[in-house]
């Protein structure tokens, strides 16, 4: 691809066979995994996707943790029971209505909002300034709900999220970074950008937007494919801007 975003220095070269260098612990008694500098006073929490903990997702995690030099939680919310990969998409009407109830238990996302409410509270009583957040798929959709007003976020992004609803990003009260897919609808998803900037010209200069128009949708998690060079170098681009966005408002 020919997107490599011009800071691709400002961090480390992705690995297609990656052993991932965090440890485990538990945030408002959820287990989590966390890598970067233990006395960080900055966190970035990260919502993977419907797959739950992956080692594409955790190299990702480690990549801006290295890059911001802040701490990255990876909080398990789903209970260690992520949807099978070889279940997405459904390969049957059956497992589709498995999917649908999932969504509505597991994956409830009324309840996971509650789930980071708990852990941004435990975060604070830590002592931790300062917390930004990121996430993808299902994961990119709860970014956007998380970023409304008194959010306690200093910056949401969302890559390759799911359940792309315009209207959320009216509400979106802190910089916002938006890094879909060709997989996402591209009615709204230019309609969601057009609907931020519009609803809030004083944060466009501090936040991003790119269409990854070539590449599908989990390209940057758990359905990243490393040994694939168009994957890899969108890989790499993808985190660089992560990295690019959440540095100064995690300064």
């Amino acid at each position: 691809m020919s997107t490599m975003n011009k800071a691709c220095c400002t961090i480390k070269p992705a690995q297609s066979d990656y052993k991932p260098q965090g440890t485990y612990e538990d945030f408002a008694s959820i287990k989590s995994y966390v890598t970067g500098p233990k006395d960080a006073k900055k966190v970035l929490l990260c919502i993977y996707d419907i797959f739950g903990f992956w080692p594409t997702t955790q190299q990702g995690a480690d990549l801006l943790a290295d890059c911001l030099q802040v701490r990255v939680i990876m909080p398990d919310f789903l209970r260690d029971h992520p949807w099978p990969l070889e279940g997405f998409p459904p390969r049957d009407e059956e497992e589709g209505q498995r999917l649908g109830k999932w969504f509505d238990t597991i994956a409830s996302i009324p309840d996971r909002l509650g789930d980071i409410e708990k852990v941004v509270a435990d975060l604070k009583g830590q002592g931790v300034e300062k917390i930004g957040l990121y996430g993808f798929c299902w994961g990119g959709k709860i970014v956007s709900l998380s970023g409304d007003k008194g959010t306690p976020f200093v910056g949401v992004a969302q890559a390759h999220p799911a359940f792309v609803t315009p209207e959320d990003a009216k509400k979106v009260t802190v910089p916002l970074a938006f890094f879909p897919s060709k997989d996402e609808p591209k009615n709204d998803v230019d309609a969601y950008w057009a609907n931020f900037t519009q609803a809030h010209p004083d944060l466009v200069d501090q936040s991003r937007f790119h269409h990854y128009t070539e590449m599908f949708h989990g390209f940057g998690a758990a359905r990243a494919n490393l040994e694939n060079q168009d994957n890899y170098f969108a890989f790499q681009d993808l985190y660089t801007r992560l990295c690019d966005f959440f540095k100064p408002l995690l300064a």
